[in-house]
């Protein structure tokens, strides 16, 4: 009796022991288990920079505005319609327009130099712009519209042939208080004032955030022509319109801008 009881207990310790020899070798042999994929946003940026010098033509460290292939745009909801309206200025610019520069100019072309900005790519606080609408300048597409009650409607004149009206009651302008990081991509955050008359009495000053994107520089060449350097920046902001007096219950308040310049070296 008593062997068959030592017996038994030998068993039973045989037992936990490999027991815990099992559970110890097959702990060992498991894979650990792979780190928890990381959700934060991979920013790269690059030290370029980007400035306007004195715009000569053939100078490839002086970057020019190519307006013919760049846009200003503009959007907002069309009140008791599901669809937008929308539209673009046909004329605009990258200059700082002073009260003594609020004047109309008797040219086709651009009245002012497109060089009131600076681009850093690493550098944000060195990064500034300046830009400027014609406001009866906006086309939807629909002459009869664009000549009519849009004119009315934002407080403007009619175009005067031959002429670029960059007086305070045709003009809207931007420039920006602060460009920083972004922290959730490679672009920018943007602060700027926007100054409008609109249909006040006279131009007031808003302060608004948008969002600035770059488009790094890359070199194209189309047939025989020499080879070039272009780069872009888009920046994309919302205003209010009622701020500066405009009332049509046609249009929403809040007006979508995005200006899509395109910069060339050449």
């Amino acid at each position: 009796m008593k062997l068959l009881k030592n017996h038994s207990l030998l068993i039973i310790l045989l037992l936990f022991s490999s027991y815990g020899y099992i559970s110890s070798c097959t702990h060992e042999s498991l894979t650990p288990l792979p780190a928890a994929a990381s959700n934060a946003p991979v920013i790269t940026r690059g030290t370029n920079i980007h400035l306007p010098g004195s715009l000569t033509k053939g100078n490839v460290d002086e970057w020019k505005l190519d307006k013919v292939h760049s846009s200003t745009m503009w959007s907002t909801n069309y009140v008791g319609a599901s669809g937008l309206l929308t539209g673009r200025f046909n004329q605009f610019g990258m200059h700082e327009v002073t009260d003594a520069k609020a004047i109309n100019y008797v040219t086709a072309g651009q009245p002012l130099l497109d060089s009131s900005w600076a681009f850093y790519e690493n550098e944000p606080g060195k990064t500034y712009f300046n830009g400027y609408v014609q406001m009866n300048q906006s086309n939807t597409g629909e002459p009869g519209r664009d000549a009519g009650c849009n004119v009315a409607g934002l407080g403007t004149v009619a175009i005067v042939a031959g002429t670029q009206n960059l007086t305070e009651t045709n003009l809207a302008k931007i420039k920006t208080t602060e460009v920083k990081f972004d922290p959730l991509s490679n672009d920018y955050i943007v602060t700027l004032n926007l100054t409008w008359k609109g249909k006040l009495a006279a131009p007031i000053t808003k302060s608004i955030v948008g969002k600035l994107k770059y488009i790094s520089k890359t070199k194209v060449q189309f047939g025989t022509a020499a080879a070039y350097e272009v780069f872009g920046l888009q920046l994309k902001f919302q205003f209010n319109c009622r701020d500066f007096g405009i009332a049509s219950t046609s249009i929403s308040d809040k007006i979508d801008i995005e200006c899509n310049m395109n910069f060339h070296n050449k």
